[in-house]
C-alpha cells in the first residue's frame, strides 16, 4: 500500500496511491483518518481497514470517480509533521569511502553500534522546489537515503522485535550545506546549520507488507529486516549515484533498538538510513579527487533537478531554487 500527503481543498488530506490516482481515506472508509499524523497513531485499529481498502481498489471494486488525479496534486512529505526526525549511519561503504577520501583509517566503532543524530523535523518536506540560502549554496550536496516511519509507541525495544514498529518505506534526501556542516563540526557539535534547512521524503510510504517479495537476511551478525531495493540518483538526468538498501550493515530494527534505550519512540518518528554507498557529492567528489588530481568537485547549483528513485519506492523528484537574498552565515563570522 502507498500512503500519499497532499493537499486537497485546503486542508492535509492522506490518501492511497494506485495507478496514477489518489484515493482519500476519508472518501473509502468512515473509520479511516484523513491524515498521516491520525493513522500512525492509531495504526493497530486502522492498518487492516486501509489494507482491505486498497485490495478493493486494486481489484476494481473502487469507483476511480472520486479520485484526485496525482499528476499535479499539490504533494506533501508522506509524514508532513513528523514528532522527530534522526538519521542513521548505516552503509560501511559509504563511511569507508569518505574517510579513505580524507585520509583517515575506518573507524572501528562504526562496526560496534549503530549511531544516528537528530535533524529539524520542521524542515521536511516533499516533491518540488527546495529553497535555498547563498550559505546552501557553498558546497549544497544531495544525501541518496531511506526512511522509515515508527508506527506505535516503544521503548527499550530490543531488535528482534523492532520491525513490527515499522510503519513503512520511503525515499529521503538529507540536502546538506558543506561547508557550513564542516566549519561548525570542527567545534566537536553538530550537525546544525549544514543540515537544518531542508530533509525531504517522498513521494509516498510503502507500508511493509507491499515490501515482503523484496526481503533479504540481514548481513552477518546483524538482526532485523532488510530488503534488495536498487538505490539511484541522477542531477539534471545524469545518473551519479548507484547502490542497493540491501548493503545496509546496520538494520533498521538495530537502529531502532538503540534510538529506543531509555526513550519512548513516538507514532510519526522517522528513521533515516544514512547515505548509500557513491550517495552523495561529498563522497564522489573526494574519489574523483583521489583518482585523478585535475578532478573537478561538482556541487549542486540553483536550477538544478536532483530524482532519487528506490525500487518499489518509486521517484523523489525535487528542484534547487536560490532564495533572493544576500543574507549570509558566513560573512557573520568574528576575526
Amino acid at each position: 500500500m502507498k500512503l500519499v500527503s497532499h493537499i486537497y481543498r485546503e486542508h492535509e488530506q492522506l490518501a492511497i496511491y494506485h495507478d496514477g490516482l489518489l484515493y482519500n481515506m476519508d472518501q473509502l472508509h468512515p473509520e479511516l483518518p484523513n491524515t498521516m499524523g491520525m493513522f500512525l497513531n492509531y495504526w493497530d485499529d486502522v492498518i487492516g481497514i486501509a489494507q482491505r481498502a486498497n485490495s478493493a481498489i486494486l481489484n476494481g471494486e473502487i469507483n476511480p470517480g472520486k479520485a484526485v488525479a496525482y499528476e499535479g496534486a499539490s504533494l506533501l512529505a508522506p509524514v508532513p509533521f513528523p514528532t522527530s526526525c534522526r538519521d542513521g549511519y548505516a552503509f560501511r561503504q559509504h563511511v569507508a569511502s569518505a574517510r579513505r577520501n580524507r585520509g583517515v583509517e575506518m573507524i572501528p566503532e562504526f562496526d560496534q553500534f549503530p549511531i544516528f543524530y537528530f535533524t529539524n523535523h520542521n524542515s521536511i518536506q516533499g516533491p518540488g522546489p527546495v529553497h535555498c540560502m547563498p550559505d546552501h549554496f557553498e558546497q549544497l550536496d544531495f544525501e541518496l537515503e531511506c526512511a522509515i516511519v515508527i508506527n506505535r509507541y516503544g521503548r527499550n525495544i530490543p531488535a528482534a522485535e523492532a520491525d513490527a514498529y515499522i510503519g513503512g518505506l520511503m525515499i529521503m534526501n538529507d540536502l546538506s550545506a558543506r561547508r557550513l556542516q564542516m566549519e561548525e563540526m570542527k567545534l566537536s557539535l553538530g550537525p546544525a546549520k549544514g543540515k537544518d534547512f531542508s530533509t525531504v521524503l517522498g513521494p509516498w510510504l510503502v507500508t511493509t507488507d507491499e515490501l515482503m517479495p523484496y526481503e533479504v537476511p540481514a548481513k552477518q551478525n546483524h538482526v532485523g529486516k532488510n530488503w534488495n531495493l536498487q538505490m539511484t540518483c541522477t542531477v539534471n538526468g545524469q545518473q551519479l549515484s548507484l547502490g542497493n538498501l540491501s548493503d545496509m550493515d546496520w538494520t533498521f530494527a538495530e537502529i531502532i533498538e538503540r534510538c529506543s534505550y531509555g526513550v519512548t519512540l513516538h507514532p510519526g518518528d522517522v528513521i533515516g538510513s544514512g547515505t548509500v554507498g557513491t550517495g552523495c557529492l561529498l563522497e564522489l567528489n573526494g574519489t574523483g579527487k583521489l583518482n585523478n588530481p585535475d578532478f573537478i568537485p561538482q556541487w549542486l547549483q540553483p536550477n538544478d533537478v536532483v530524482s532519487m528513485t528506490i525500487d518499489g519506492l518509486g521517484t523523489l523528484t525535487n528542484t534547487i531554487v536560490a532564495e533572493e537574498t544576500d543574507w549570509s552565515l558566513l560573512k557573520l563570522k568574528k576575526h
